[in-house]
């Protein structure tokens, strides 16, 4: 086996950089969970945290593709979003799929309604 194929344990990559890139004008969002808690205290039920987690139309933006937002006459004042930024996507927009941890969903560039300070700010019902 050729030394550079060998992975030094102590070099492991992070999550993020683990994570699928995003082809083209995608873009890998990782959906907002939610609370846990109530601002009261009180501890709600896994099944209620999953309930909001899957009707979330929240989340953060962890890597854009290199074609995303390049269309001058589709996004003539430039990006909607990028990296780092929290945003608000249809209910069923994106592709999903499961990572260690929860949900992930990759976005075309157009899909993103919004982009938002905190997702707290967003309640769901």
């Amino acid at each position: 086996m050729a030394k550079d194929t060998i992975q030094d344990p102590l070099v492991t990559p992070t999550l993020l950089e683990r994570m699928p890139a995003p082809t083209g004008w995608r873009i890998l969002i990782l959906p907002h969970k939610g609370k846990a808690k109530t601002d009261g205290g009180v501890v709600l039920p896994d099944q209620v945290v999953d309930q909001n987690s899957v009707s979330t139309q929240v989340g953060y933006v962890l890597k854009v593709g290199s074609l995303a937002y390049q269309d001058k006459e589709k996004f003539p004042t430039g990006p909607w979003c990028k990296e780092k930024d929290w945003v608000m996507f249809a209910r069923y927009a994106g592709s999903r799929f499961f990572i260690e941890g929860g949900e992930v969903r990759i976005l075309n560039d157009d899909e993103i309604l919004a982009t938002i300070l905190d997702p707290e700010d967003i309640l769901n019902y």
